[in-house]
């Protein structure tokens, strides 16, 4: 029973303030890293974009998956060609 109660305090809180706060233990010279690629002022900055665009190259590498491939697809050599022509 604790454990559901405990579900539902972190769903609440997720639902009012939108986001939950944790502790998590990265390297710091990766967080750095990671604070001049996203030009985040704050750690929290920082961590927060990563895990979006981790979730944003998750959703595509899914959307590619159900997409197929393109067997005929245009070559820049054959795009060339093409504009040569015309």
């Amino acid at each position: 029973m604790r454990a559901r109660i405990k579900h539902l305090e972190v769903a609440s809180e997720m639902a009012i303030y939108g986001s939950m706060k944790t502790t998590i233990d990265i390297p710091e010279n990766d967080l750095a890293e990671a604070m001049l690629h996203t030009k985040a002022r704050t750690k929290t900055e920082a961590v927060s974009m990563a895990v979006a665009e981790y979730n944003r190259r998750q959703r595509l590498a899914k959307l590619a998956d159900k997409m197929g491939t393109f067997k005929d697809m245009m070559t820049r050599t054959d795009l060339r060609k093409m504009r040569e022509v015309h």
